[in-house]
């Protein structure tokens, strides 16, 4: 017999502990703060209990150390123990570090002991994942902190009792106003990481980088904002499509339980690599464009004394679970640049290539951050959904987009949005959608809504000899469509004596239709490039 125990830890409630603040300072502290739970503390703690890090990969079953990581970050660790008492003695440390240096994150950890002669390790953590962890996290009883007693004051982010002010934890620039507000135990701990985090950002990007010209910025004020001019920010959410299934399907593929272990452990670190590099990718894009002109003078304010602020920022880069944040008028662009290039990166599971789908959500710099990210994490998944019914043309899976600009706010779902300003009924019987998003991020032959679709008439609007700096005949177009009419596009095309409408570069037959009526199949092709026209800035080639 040889027993062992393997333990699943995972963490609930993320995106609300890390995106609850509208002060990018303690977003950014807060998702440093559960990087470390899972990754770097869960190192400490095996330290601690006699396995050094240098050797916490070594083989579980040689007998030498008391435990192995198979993988950790990215929000959850799986580790082997030696024995049960062994496992519980780390559970203990690791949740009490997490309730003194990280209060308000929530823990799930689940145990299971298995013979590694006799039983089958991915069965084993199927079941615990799908079991106990499930379980634990839907009946998990949320916990109610003590709200105050007596006469107290609360912290301005979590409303929870206040115990110090801001100032006390924030390293302020030349040019940054101090600002001293209340502060939880909660927030200050999350202030306290965020030169912990810049540090590890700048040395994740020191390659491409020059740390002591281009500075990562700490305020949403600095992404870039013009004064009086342009004010927005965008929070992109990207997701790996389908890697849930991958990665149980390369386990499940495992000859023994040493195989497995060595295959998830490759697996998760191809994936995390991915990830970083193709937001590497972004960024020496961005940084070209700073030294070539391309960004200076059109983003507005974003450099201090002899530095730059990057108009740019990861705050989420574990895994194909991706969040960043960057100036407004970047969104569109950087999100499709990210997922192209997260598409070329190398997997453990070379059998097909990595594919993602990104939400972008456009907002007026202060708009409430939670809110905000909540759209793009909707907007991410109705890119999934438009992912999924296209499976038929292409059963691999492919990359997509979809995002909404919110000049004004936001009230509701990303579906109550589109259904009151983007929907028109026709007929008491069609619905016929403004919006053409999501769109592919490739070209295809039977599809017409693509990205490269939707950026080649963005273009001919701005730049086209037709189009170019006549607003009024753009936004007159945009009214016409509204009416939702083949008859009213046609008059349209009449009163300004044009021959079509701006082209599409697919030539699977559908271009001729959309250039005559607008309209393809219920949905406009034209709309989304109009909204789209003072929120979309090239940097490619």
């Amino acid at each position: 017999m040889n027993k062992f125990t393997i333990t699943v830890i995972d963490t609930s409630g993320i995106q609300g502990y890390i995106f609850s603040s509208n002060r990018l300072r303690e977003n950014i502290g807060a998702s440093h703060l559960v990087s470390e739970v899972t990754d770097d503390w869960v190192k400490e703690t095996l330290d601690e209990l006699g396995v050094p890090e240098n050797q916490q990969n070594k083989p579980i079953e040689t007998g030498e150390f008391n435990a192995e990581i198979v993988y950790a970050g990215g929000g959850n660790t799986l580790i082997v123990f030696k024995s049960r008492d062994i496992a519980i003695s780390f559970t203990r440390i690791l949740s009490k570090l997490v309730l003194e240096k990280a209060p308000g994150i929530n823990l799930v950890v689940a145990h299971a002991d298995f013979d590694w002669d006799e039983d089958n390790l991915y069965q084993v953590v199927k079941d615990l994942m799908e079991g106990e962890i499930d379980h634990r996290k839907h009946e998990r009883i949320p916990s109610a902190p003590l709200i105050g007693l007596g006469v107290t004051a609360v912290c301005n982010s979590t409303q929870l009792p206040a115990v110090d002010r801001s100032n006390k934890y924030i390293q302020y620039g030349d040019e940054e106003e101090a600002d001293s507000y209340l502060i939880s135990t909660e927030t200050k701990q999350k202030l306290k990481a965020v030169d912990r985090a810049n540090k590890k950002l700048q040395d994740m990007f020191a390659d491409v980088v020059d740390g002591d010209i281009y500075q990562f910025p700490y305020r949403t004020d600095h992404l870039g904002r013009s004064q009086r001019e342009s004010s927005y920010v965008a929070i992109v959410h990207a997701d790996g499509n389908g890697m849930g299934k991958r990665f149980q399907k390369y386990g499940e593929d495992a000859e023994n339980n040493r195989d497995y272990i060595q295959r998830m452990r490759d697996f998760s670190t191809s994936v995390d690599n991915a990830g970083k590099n193709a937001l590497k990718a972004v960024v020496q894009v961005i940084t070209k464009s700073i030294q070539e002109g391309k960004v200076v003078g059109k983003l507005g304010e974003f450099k201090l004394k002899a530095k730059y602020y990057l108009p740019f920022r990861p705050l989420v880069y574990g895994g194909d679970d991706i969040t960043f944040i960057c100036e407004g008028r970047l969104g569109l662009e950087l999100a499709a640049l990210f997922l192209r290039e997260f598409e070329k990166q190398p997997v453990a599971d070379s059998e097909k290539k990595l594919t993602a789908c990104a939400g972008i959500c456009v907002v007026k710099t202060h708009y409430p951050f939670a809110r905000a990210y909540k759209i793009s994490e909707e907007l991410c998944k109705e890119a999934k959904k438009f992912v999924k019914e296209n499976k038929e043309s292409e059963p691999n899976g492919f990359s997509a987009i979809d995002w909404h600009l919110a000049a004004s706010g936001l009230l509701g779902s990303i579906s109550e949005i589109r259904k009151l300003e983007y929907q028109i009924p026709v007929d008491d019987k069609d619905i016929w959608h403004l919006e053409m998003r999501p769109v592919r991020l490739e070209k295809h032959s039977s599809e017409w809504r693509t990205w490269e679709g939707f950026t080649q008439v963005v273009k001919e609007f701005k730049q086209g000899e037709d189009w170019k700096e006549r607003h009024n005949k753009v936004m007159a177009l945009r009214k016409v469509l509204r009416e939702a009419s083949d008859d009213a596009t046609k008059e349209f095309l009449s009163a300004y004596k044009l021959s079509q409408l701006p082209s599409f570069p697919e030539s699977s037959g559908q271009s001729e239709h959309l250039v005559r009526k607008g309209w393809l199949n219920n949905r406009c092709g034209y709309f989304d490039a109009i909204e789209a026209m003072e929120f979309y800035l090239e940097l490619g080639d």
